[in-house]
C-alpha cells in the first residue's frame, strides 16, 4: 500500500495540483503522455481567482516576472473600431480581489510549474500514457500504454478535453461550437498594428472576435482570431480553413484586419466544450481541469478553473486524508468533498462562458443593444466580475498561505 497521489496529465492543472499537494507534504507523482512538458506558444490570461492561488503556491512572483500586468481590459466593436467599455485592472482592482490580472506565455507558466514541482521533489514521468485505472480497498493501480504500472492512494485525471479517464463516469463527447481559433504569439516588431502594451483588447463582431495583448514584458504580442465557420454550418468535414479566416475578417475595421496576417496559418483550434456532469469521482479517481469541465474561452477561465481545482483538491486531501494513510473511506471523503465544492462553481462558469460568447457575436439589433449597454457601463463597476474573481471557498487558505 502506498499513499502516493498519482496525477494523469502534466498540463497546467495537473502540475498545479502536484505542486499544491507536495507543498502540503504529500507524496505525489505526475504521469505525462508526451515525451516532454510543453505547451503551444500562445498567451494565457490569469485572473485574480487564479493568481491568489499561484501566490499561495509560491510561484506568483515568477509568473509576474515572466508576463505582463495589464492596466485595462478593453472592449471595442470590430466593425466600426468604436470603444465600447473597459475594466480597470489597476490598483483598485488588485485590492478588491486580492491579486493581480496577469497575461503570460503558456509555455512560461508551464516551465515555472515544472521547475517548482522539481524543487519540491515531485517525480515527473514523461511518455506515460495512462490507459486504465483499477480501484481496490487498499489503493489504486494505474496502467500505461507501454506496460508500466503504478500504485497509489488515488488518481487525479487531468488528461484534458478528450480525457480517456472521464469515461469512468460519462460516455459524453465534446460539443463543437462551430467556432475556430487562429493564434499567433510573435515578436512585437512582427505583430503589425497592435493596441497599447498596457491593455488586453477584445474586438467584438458578428460571428467573430479578436483578442490582443502583450507578453514577456512587451517583447512579444499575442493575438487570437476566432470566427464561426460557414463550412461547419454546411456540414463539411474540413472546415475553419485559412480562406474562411480571411473572408470572415474582411468586413472588420482597418485595425482588426491589420492583425490577421500575423496569425499562424499552419494550425487552427476548433472550439469545443462539454456539458457539465454531476459527478467527478469514480472509486479512487477524480476528474480535474478540462477532463472535468472543459469550457469555451470567452471568460478566459480554462486554466484559472484548473488552478482553483488544484487548490480545492489539495485542501480536501489535507482535511480528510491523514498523512501516510490511504484508507478507502478517507480517500472517498476527500474526493467527494473536492467534487462537492467544485462542481457547482465550474458548471456556472461553463454555462456563463457559452452565454458570454453569444453576447460577443451578435449582429443586427442585438449588436446595437449590446453596444449601447456596454457604452453606458461605468468603467469602475465590478458587479459583473465579483462572482468570478472574488474569494471563494478557499479564501481562508489563500489568506493563510499568502
Amino acid at each position: 500500500m502506498t499513499d502516493e497521489i498519482l496525477i494523469a496529465g502534466g498540463g497546467i492543472g495537473g502540475l498545479a495540483t502536484a505542486l499544491a499537494c507536495a507543498r502540503a507534504g504529500r507524496r505525489v507523482r505526475v504521469l505525462e503522455r508526451s515525451e516532454e512538458f510543453a505547451e503551444i506558444g500562445a498567451g494565457l490570461q490569469l485572473a485574480p481567482n487564479a493568481t491568489r492561488i499561484l501566490d499561495r503556491l509560491g510561484v506568483l512572483g515568477r509568473v509576474v516576472e515572466a508576463g505582463v500586468l495589464p492596466e485595462r481590459l478593453v472592449f471595442n466593436d470590430a466593425l466600426t473600431g468604436d470603444r465600447l467599455t473597459h475594466l480597470d485592472l489597476g490598483e483598485r482592482f488588485r485590492q478588491r480581489y486580492g491579486g493581480p490580472y496577469v497575461v503570460v506565455h503558456r509555455s512560461d507558466l508551464l516551465d515555472i510549474l515544472v521547475a517548482a514541482c522539481r524543487e519540491h521533489g515531485v517525480p515527473l514521468d514523461n511518455d506515460r500514457h495512462v490507459t486504465g485505472v483499477t480501484s481496490r480497498p487498499d489503493g489504486v493501480t494505474v496502467s500505461c500504454a507501454d506496460g508500466t504500472g503504478y500504485h497509489g492512494a488515488l488518481v487525479v485525471a487531468a488528461d484534458g478535453l478528450r480525457s480517456g479517464l472521464r469515461g469512468l463516469l460519462s460516455d459524453d463527447e465534446p460539443v463543437c461550437s462551430g467556432y475556430v481559433a487562429y493564434r499567433g504569439a510573435v515578436p512585437i516588431e512582427e505583430a503589425g498594428a497592435h493596441g497599447a502594451l498596457t491593455d488586453v483588447v477584445v474586438w467584438l463582431g458578428p460571428g467573430l472576435h479578436l483578442v490582443q495583448y502583450p507578453l514577456r514584458g512587451g517583447r512579444m504580442y499575442n493575438q487570437v482570431a476566432v470566427f464561426h465557420s460557414r463550412r461547419f454550418a454546411e456540414g463539411h468535414a474540413d472546415w475553419g480553413l485559412p480562406g474562411e479566416l480571411d473572408e470572415a475578417f474582411s468586413v472588420t475595421c482597418d485595425r482588426v484586419r491589420a492583425a490577421v496576417p500575423a496569425l499562424w496559418r499552419d494550425r487552427r483550434w476548433p472550439m469545443s466544450d462539454r456539458e457539465p456532469i454531476g459527478d467527478w469521482v469514480a472509486g479512487r479517481t477524480a476528474l480535474l481541469g478540462d477532463a472535468a469541465h472543459p469550457m469555451l474561452q470567452y471568460l478566459a477561465q480554462g486554466a484559472c478553473q484548473a488552478i482553483e481545482d488544484a487548490a480545492a483538491l489539495a485542501d480536501a486531501v489535507d482535511r480528510h486524508l491523514p498523512a501516510g494513510y490511504s484508507g478507502a473511506g478517507d480517500v472517498d471523503k476527500a474526493l467527494r468533498a473536492y467534487a462537492a465544492e467544485r462542481i457547482p462553481r465550474t458548471a456556472r462558469v461553463q454555462r456563463t462562458a457559452r452565454v458570454w460568447g453569444d453576447i460577443w457575436h451578435v449582429d443586427g439589433l442585438a449588436r446595437d443593444l449590446r453596444n449601447a449597454l456596454f457604452s453606458r457601463r461605468d468603467a469602475g463597476d465590478f458587479s459583473d466580475t465579483d462572482w468570478l474573481y472574488g474569494p471563494g471557498p478557499t479564501a481562508s487558505k489563500e489568506t493563510a498561505h499568502a
